[in-house]
């Protein structure tokens, strides 16, 4: 009888254990979360590999984001590119005359980048924000400001928006859009206003739409530059408020769309400003506590995360740029973002290289930023190649003119 007993308990066991290992497998549209780890998963052994094989030159040239001038590629960019390795680039005016002329501008970077020793693409990115913040103005579609879409149009209204900008944007040979802007404001043209909750429903619209048009946007400025009166590109401030109080207001869409979305589809972008209740000491951009412990460790943030622009006075009036590009990977940056000058570029590049070589920045930090670089480019950087007669068709089209005015907000 015992013995019945025990090969109906041991029959038991085996049949649940066979439940268990064929239950199906969750459905990954369900989340946006699973899908990011199934997709980082299969392209692990290819990015292992890569990282296995590359200098330390061209990991640190992997964690920049450069400006430059011209509406042609520059000696100075190409070689930032071939030589640097660098990993990515930001428009402006300067660098915009038309859609054809962006297209073929895209097309001629990223030849160079396929042509390096790397041959992985390139990261093309513009602040195309709508309203006053819109790079080459007169030449693509009016989109509104934020702040007009925040008190007068639907959610669904910032999603088609963001969606029409995106597929201008794609058209160029554009792969990364800085926005949304997610700080806190009833007074900024920027910002969709001072709800927390309608600033995120609006904001993960707004990721979604660039998304759908194959462009990557990016919540900023993290963790909410609203409270600041002092703009950081002149100088630095402090934001004087407990920690609850900004991670039930400023911080609270970052955290929200942080635990809805996939991390592959947008950036973190932190700003220069200061946040005592973390850190009394550095701005959020070179603070371990902001980035390593809040964003990543309370937010579980597992994406990409940038600077503001290096060249800002809220930093580099009280940091060297090599200090700057070494305090900033040290606080858990991934990409450190240098928007004007030739000079500063190089000294962020070879401060970093200097500082690893020095043992100041651990390779184990380095090679963190490097496999979130690697696994972004690998997975959703699917098409670098722009056609420029297409874009000339797509920017601007009648019936991208014929929404927006419908809408009764462009400007």
């Amino acid at each position: 009888m015992k013995g019945k007993l025990y090969m109906g308990a041991l029959l038991v066991l085996l049949l649940s254990f066979m439940a268990i290992m064929f239950i199906p497998k969750k459905d990954h549209s369900g989340t946006d979360k699973e899908k990011s780890v199934d997709a980082i998963t299969e392209n692990h052994e290819e990015m292992e590999k890569m990282l296995e094989s590359m200098t330390l030159e061209e990991k640190v040239g992997q964690l920049m984001m450069v400006g430059f001038k011209g509406t042609k590629a520059s000696r100075k960019i190409n070689e930032l590119i071939e030589k640097k390795h660098i990993g990515g680039v930001i428009y402006f005016d300067r660098n915009m005359k038309s859609p054809k002329q962006v297209a073929r501008l895209s097309n001629s970077l990223q030849q160079t980048a396929e042509q390096s020793t790397l041959s992985l693409p390139l990261m093309v990115a513009v602040d195309q924000e709508g309203g006053d913040i819109i790079r080459m103005k007169e030449s693509v579609s009016p989109f509104p400001a934020q702040q007009d879409l925040g008190q007068h149009a639907s959610a669904e209204d910032m999603y088609k928006v963001a969606k029409l900008n995106g597929t201008e944007l794609s058209s160029m040979g554009i792969n990364i859009n800085f926005a949304p802007v997610l700080d806190l404001s009833e007074t900024d043209k920027r910002s969709v206003g001072e709800d927390p909750e309608k600033v995120y429903r609006y904001g993960k619209k707004a990721i979604q739409g660039l998304n759908d048009a194959s462009v990557t946007g990016a919540l900023k400025h993290f963790p909410g530059n609203g409270r600041s009166e002092v703009d950081p590109h002149v100088d630095t401030s402090s934001v004087k408020a407990n920690q609850l109080d900004l991670e039930n207001s400023d911080i609270y869409p970052f955290k929200r769309i942080i635990s809805e979305m996939d991390d592959q589809s947008f950036f973190v972008m932190v700003t220069h400003i200061k946040y005592p209740a973390y850190d009394q000491q550095k701005p959020a951009s070179l603070s371990k506590v902001i980035i390593e412990d809040l964003l990543r460790g309370k937010l579980n943030y597992g994406g990409l995360v940038i600077t503001d622009d290096l060249e800002m006075g809220a930093v580099n009036k009280y940091f060297s740029y090599e200090e700057m590009g070494m305090e900033a990977i040290l606080a858990g940056a991934d990409i450190l973002l240098v928007c004007h000058e030739y000079t500063h570029e190089l000294e962020v590049y070879e401060g970093l290289l200097e500082a690893v070589k020095a043992g100041k920045v651990p390779m184990e930090r380095i090679d963190q930023s490097v496999k979130r670089v690697l696994a972004y480019k690998l997975q959703t950087m699917n098409r670098t190649k722009a056609d420029p007669d297409q874009a000339e068709k797509m920017v601007k089209s009648p019936e991208s003119l014929k929404y927006l005015d419908s809408l009764k907000l462009a400007k």
